[in-house]
Formats: C-alpha cells, sequence, structure tokens
C-alpha cells in the first residue's frame, strides 16, 4: 500500500513556505500526491521510507520533521471510527495527531486542557502513531495541542479528521 508523509510546521503563518505542487513534481517517479497546503501527500510507488524521507529533505528549502506512515494505518484508523457517527458540536473541531517518531502511551488515554472549567481541547483516544481528540476554537487552543507533545513523550505534527478522510478516499482510488 502506498506511503503517507506528514511534514510539521509548514505553511502555517507564513512560517517555513513552500509549494507542495511543485513537490510533488519533483517527485513524480514516486507517484506522489498532494493533500492540501499543510505538508501532506500520498507516495503511491513503494519505496523505502529512508529513501523518501532523504528525497523530500534534500528539496525542501528548509529543515522539517516529518512522519511516514504506511497507508494500511489510516485506512485502519477510519474504519475504527474513532468519533463514531454524530457529527461535532459547531464549535468543535476533529483533529488527528500524528507521532514521530511514536511516543509512550500514557496509562491515561483521555486527557483534557484546561484540567478544569470547559475543554479547549481533549485526547479521545490513541491509536499509536495516532492521537484522536477534538479541540474548540479559542484563542488559548493552539497552546494546548502544543502541550500534546510533552504529554505524550514525543513530537507531533497535527491535522483536521476531514484530511484524513480525504487521505482515506485517495488510497482507495
Amino acid at each position: 500500500m502506498a506511503l503517507v508523509v506528514f511534514l510539521r510546521g509548514v505553511n502555517v503563518g507564513g512560517h517555513k513556505t513552500f509549494r507542495p505542487s511543485q513537490l510533488v513534481e519533483q517527485l513524480k517517479k514516486f507517484e506522489a500526491v498532494n493533500i492540501g497546503a499543510a505538508g501532506t501527500f500520498i507516495i503511491r510507488k513503494r519505496v523505502a521510507q529512508s529513501t523518501l524521507r532523504s528525497e523530500i529533505a534534500r528539496r525542501l528549502p528548509f529543515e522539517s520533521k516529518m512522519a511516514i506512515c504506511d497507508g494500511r494505518e489510516i485506512v485502519q484508523l477510519i474504519e475504527a471510527a474513532p468519533f463514531g457517527s454524530h457529527p461535532p458540536a459547531a464549535d468543535v473541531v476533529r483533529f488527528v495527531s500524528v507521532m514521530l517518531p511514536p511516543g509512550k502511551v500514557p496509562s491515561n488515554v483521555q486527557q483534557r486542557w484546561p484540567e478544569t472549567g470547559d475543554w479547549l481541547v481533549r485526547v479521545l483516544d490513541v491509536h499509536p502513531p495516532f492521537i484522536v481528540g477534538e479541540y474548540r476554537r479559542n484563542m488559548k487552543t493552539i497552546s494546548y495541542l502544543g502541550g500534546l507533545d510533552k504529554a505524550y513523550g514525543g513530537t507531533m505534527t497535527t491535522r483536521n479528521w476531514n484530511t484524513f478522510n480525504t487521505i482515506a478516499k485517495k488510497l482507495s482510488i
């Protein structure tokens, strides 16, 4: 099955900007497909992860951490339906963070921030290397999402649940 690449911290607020379409063109021998502007790619051709990692790093105009997952992991996550069948509340965004490399899974998988009062970020489940949760649209949310790295002992990159659904659809084509 295809590989899926997640770059961390690119094309966000004018920081570490690049054109994903140009990178896809440079990676066409790997049958690369771009998913959005946040540095998410499907690689359809069989290639060693180490080779792919080197090829991407060589072509980016800056250093970036990246996670590379087997497409089957994403399909399994979608099939697990971690959010159930109910739509989220209007002010809630569903997300998946990808651990790079996989960190520790705490005994208390379900966590929330802040710990008291109304939650802004909450983790619902962990399907290594994925952390599945929800956040509310609020100015403080980004700092709590950044706290996931500390809580799970590793670096992460986060995408909207809709992105994961798009990836799964493209993998089935």
